[in-house]
């Protein structure tokens, strides 16, 4: 028969040091879960941006009438900022935190071959720019004219006792499509 083994006896034998370290090594595993986490999230959004922005862009170069007596109507500005949001709305990302970008419009340089002068305008802080050339002009080929789309997106990481602890970033969305004249 075995004699009882008491308590003082067990926290002085190693088999406790399990308990401490797991004590030590928990929280830290925590910690990368979360941050793991957070940084899956800011992907994510980053991913859920772009992909607006590549929808509103294709919004911008297709023609709304293909069999009309003057096809190359474009779309406004405020169906390809439309395009955008609802694209951000289905991915369940707020598109009232937008932020224009650039700040202030740029002036787009015309592109030789398009339909129409070139143009940029913003609606709720959606910058789309027309009939703008999308390859640099050093560029043996021929230059392709199309529309950019872009915006920023802010993102705010909650990771405590770190320093990430309510950090923001600011994601941008800046997409480029060659136009379908």
């Amino acid at each position: 028969m075995t004699k009882p083994v008491s308590w003082a006896t067990k926290i002085r034998e190693t088999r406790g040091s399990q308990i401490a370290e797991a004590a030590l090594v928990m929280p830290l595993a925590f910690m990368m879960l979360l941050g793991i986490y957070w940084f899956g999230r800011a992907f994510n959004t980053y991913a859920t941006i772009n992909h607006a922005a590549r929808e509103g862009a294709r919004a911008a170069v297709a023609q709304t009438c293909a069999t009309c007596a003057s096809p190359n109507i474009a779309p406004t500005t405020a169906t390809v900022a439309s395009v955008v949001t609802q694209t951000m709305q289905a991915s369940s990302v707020d598109p009232t935190q937008i932020i224009a970008y650039p700040s202030t419009l740029p002036t787009p340089a015309n592109c030789p071959g398009a339909p129409a002068s070139a143009s940029c305008s913003a609606n709720g802080n959606v910058t789309i720019c027309n009939n703008v050339p999308i390859t640099p002009s050093t560029n043996p080929y021929p230059q392709v004219c199309g529309v950019t789309v872009s915006f920023q997106y802010p993102y705010q990481f909650w990771i405590p006792f770190t320093s990430l602890q309510n950090q923001q970033i600011i994601l941008t969305a800046d997409v480029q499509m060659k136009g379908e004249y």
